[in-house]
C-alpha cells in the first residue's frame, strides 16, 4: 500500500479514536466511569477539559489524515500526546496500580504512538522527492 494513502488511514483512524473518546468523556464522563465502575474526579472539569485537548488532536489528526506531506511536523505532536498518555498510565501501572478503564487506552496509545513514528519517517522521503519535484518539473 501506498505510504500515503496508509498515512491517512492511520491518522484518520487516529481521529476518529480520540475524537469521539474525547466526545464521549466530554459530553458523557460521568456515564463512562459508572460503566466502567469507577469513582469520578470530584468535578467534572478534571474531565472536560482533557477531554476537550483530545477533540483538539483529533482535528489536527485530521489535517494530517488530509495532506500527510504538508502536514508531516505536526505527527511529533501527536506523537507527544501518545508518549504522554502512555507514561502516566505505564508508570501508574507499574508502581502503584491505575484503574482497568485505563489500560485499553494506554495499549492503543503506544500502538498509535508507534505507527506514528513509522509514518513520520516513512513520509521524509517522500516530502523531499516531492520537493524536488516541485523544483525540477518535467517538462
Amino acid at each position: 500500500m501506498n505510504r500515503i494513502i496508509a498515512t491517512r488511514i492511520l491518522f484518520g483512524a487516529a481521529a476518529l479514536y480520540d475524537g469521539l473518546l474525547g466526545l464521549a468523556f466530554l459530553l458523557a464522563g460521568g456515564a463512562v466511569f459508572a460503566g466502567f465502575g469507577v469513582a469520578p474526579p470530584n468535578h467534572v472539569g478534571y474531565v472536560q477539559f482533557p477531554a476537550a485537548l483530545l477533540v483538539v488532536f483529533a482535528l489536527m489528526f485530521a489535517a494530517i489524515a488530509r495532506r500527510p506531506l504538508e502536514n508531516r511536523g505536526l505527527i511529533p505532536y501527536g506523537a507527544l500526546l501518545k508518549v504522554s498518555y502512555c507514561g502516566v498510565v505505564f508508570w501508574h501501572w507499574a508502581r502503584t496500580g491505575i484503574p482497568s478503564m485505563w489500560k485499553p487506552f494506554a495499549i492503543a496509545d503506544l500502538l498509535f504512538l508507534i505507527c506514528f513514528l513509522l509514518a513520520y519517517a516513512g513520509l521524509a522521503g517522500k516530502r523531499e522527492s516531492a520537493a524536488q519535484s516541485a523544483r525540477h518539473p518535467a517538462d
